[in-house]
């Protein structure tokens, strides 16, 4: 009886050490039974078939390996869903943000005293959801609506005379504020039969920023949630009570916890394809508000020990089974928002085309002649340029927000929470492009002698060039922040500092090639290296980097030499801070100042020059 006892080796990996060890297998097995090994032989082809086989599958083992590591993985679907299972969502599109000035005229009225005064029985109001456009084409989108009756701390109105005659006033000009990104509402509907478990739905669209809203065909409203089993969602109300000490500009909503049944999950599988998920429950669940309370937190738990040991968290306390309900007979309609973009950071005095279609006087019995030309005295305009456009999330920014993600766990504790928070805030709240953060210096100019920390921020211009991030999108950041912060943390946003750079550099080309060829070849190797994509804040740069890039250039004999230089000056379009770069160097390494700043080479066109040499 043939022994079966064989020593089989399982390290091989490639097509060579197959083969090598399928030829030593039969000597060591099969000396008599087949000797002929060289390359021709009909047993060497079914080896060399053997191993072919082994090597692929090989591949195809280590490649599924590799995707199942965020760091790792290279397929965009993936990526996204690792990046998910972490708690990370990638951002397809950044939306860019400003306020925008709304304007109209009032006609005047004799209050009865001598007194000239508003007539607010011709005062309009702009709806929510309007859109303003700019003289390029880009829409953005005000969220709230435009009540010009109405004034407060909240929402005030600035009133100015706009027309006298006689010294008489005849107009009032009445101006109002209202934060606007660039987004347009686009629609969709999805229609459903029988329920089913975990039904999902697919939105094909470029650059979706968020859901809106769903509603279905009974008006039901459907709220988003981070995971299907989050049954409680806050809710907001507008805070307009009167007599709460603290209605003021930091607390414009109240928020409260809400069960809700029907809810559902989102998550981009791709670029352009956003995915909706719904529970497996049937509609007989209904939804009700739920304030935690020593008799419901905990319910659903089999032992009442358990509530010891149990890990509760303010989003998910009853511990039930269901996971939502499931649409079923209805229609959902959705709305989206989609834009954002480079593109959309548009330059100040530019949002000046209104949608009136949203538009009303908020009384009736006008006079027409007078209503005309209020209704057209309507105007907008934006006094500041637009910020935080960019474009969504490369695979490698992906990789690295969410490895940053996992050590925070959604609690800001050391400063690298706080820095991955700012760069993960809702796109539609404007985008962070660069940030920093550190402990303050004893020669820093504190607020106040509780900071914390400091963060340093940069978002990016419409020609996608790095500038100072508006005092709109830091307060929204700030906000942002105040929602994840530890209780003894306070967290100063300031603007990082931008140093803007030239190059200059000397080769000699070696023979037979062309020096124009080389020369551009080099220029594209620096603009490739000093793509902002590559740089972040106090990140210096290594001279001696730079002479290899070059000299790894096919083409280039020798880098003679590379000179960084300083561009300031406004005038010019640069930055208005000048550097000493030369000062700023030890050992062939130029560092940033002491201050938080970056390096940005502004405009690669004309600001790298390149000359060929004589040997």
């Amino acid at each position: 009886m043939a022994t079966t006892n064989r020593d089989i080796k399982y390290i091989n990996r490639d097509f060579s050490d197959f083969r090598s060890r399928l030829v030593e297998y039969a000597r060591t097995y099969f000396p008599s039974t087949y000797n002929d090994f060289s390359p021709s032989s009909p047993g060497m082809m079914f080896m060399e078939q053997a191993s072919y086989v082994g090597d692929v599958l090989s591949f195809y083992l280590d490649n599924q390996f590799q995707e199942t590591f965020v760091q790792y993985a290279q397929q965009t679907n993936n990526v996204f869903e690792l990046a998910y299972m972490f708690g990370y969502k990638p951002k397809t599109t950044g939306a860019a943000q400003t306020v925008v000035d709304f304007y109209q005229q009032l006609p005047s009225i004799n209050d009865g005293t001598g007194n000239y005064v508003p007539d607010f029985n011709y005062t309009i109001t702009i709806g929510e959801n309007t859109t303003v456009t700019s003289q390029n084409g880009s829409s953005f989108l005000i969220q709230d609506k435009v009540d010009f009756s109405v004034s407060s701390s909240l929402d005030p109105t600035e009133i100015s005379i706009y027309q006298i005659a006689g010294n008489i006033p005849q107009y009032f000009l009445l101006k109002k504020s209202r934060k606007a990104i660039s987004a347009n509402i686009t629609s969709t509907t999805f229609n459903f039969g029988a329920p089913q478990q975990y039904q999902t739905v697919n939105i094909n669209s470029n650059d979706i920023i968020k859901i809106l809203d769903i509603t279905d065909s009974d008006g039901n409203k459907w709220y988003e949630v981070d995971h299907l089993g989050q049954e409680m969602v806050l809710d907001t109300i507008k805070n307009t009570n009167v007599n709460d000490p603290n209605q003021n500009g930091d607390t414009p909503y109240l928020l409260k916890l809400k069960k809700v049944a029907r809810r559902f999950a989102t998550r981009f599988t791709s670029l352009s394809n956003l995915q909706l998920q719904f529970g497996a429950g049937t509609p007989n669940t209904i939804t009700e508000e739920i304030t935690p309370n020593p008799d419901n937190v905990g319910l659903g738990l089999p032992f009442e020990q358990d509530k010891l040991t149990t890990a509760y968290s303010p989003v998910n306390f009853l511990f039930t089974n269901t996971y939502g309900i499931s649409p079923s007979n209805t229609t959902l309609t959705v709305r989206y928002l989609i834009g954002g973009g480079v593109g959309s950071n548009i330059e100040a005095n530019t949002l000046i085309n209104l949608n009136t279609s949203n538009t009303r006087f908020n009384n009736n019995n006008l006079n027409p002649t007078i209503a005309n030309y209020i209704f057209s005295s309507l105007a907008t305009n934006n006094s500041v340029a637009a910020s935080g456009g960019r474009g969504g999330d490369t695979l490698e920014e992906i990789r690295q927000n969410t490895l940053a993600l996992v050590a925070s766990q959604k609690r800001s504790v050391t400063a690298d929470d706080y820095l991955i928070r700012a760069l993960s805030m809702p796109s539609d709240y404007g985008t962070v492009s660069k940030a920093f953060i550190e402990q303050p210096k004893l020669t820093d100019n504190q607020v106040s002698t509780i900071e914390t920390l400091n963060l340093y921020v940069l978002s990016l211009n419409s020609s996608a060039q790095l500038s100072v991030a508006t005092d709109t999108l830091k307060n929204n950041l700030r906000t942002y922040l105040s929602q994840y912060r530890m209780i003894g943390d306070n967290i100063e946003i300031r603007d990082a500092f931008i140093i803007n750079i030239g190059i200059d550099f000397e080769i000699i080309v070696l023979p037979e090639y062309n020096n124009n060829e080389v020369l551009l070849a080099c220029i594209t190797a620096l603009q490739t290296y000093f793509n902002l994509n590559n740089w972040q804040i106090n990140q210096p740069i290594f001279l001696r980097d730079l002479y290899i890039l070059l000299d790894r250039i096919k083409g280039v004999q020798t880098v003679k030499s590379i000179s960084i230089s300083n561009k300031a000056g406004t005038t010019s379009g640069y930055s208005q801070y000048a550097y000493d770069i030369d000062g700023a160097i030890q050992n062939q390494v130029i560092y940033p100042s002491l201050d938080p700043s970056i390096f940005e080479l502004k405009y690669p066109d004309t600001d790298i020059k390149g000359k060929v040499v004589p040997l």
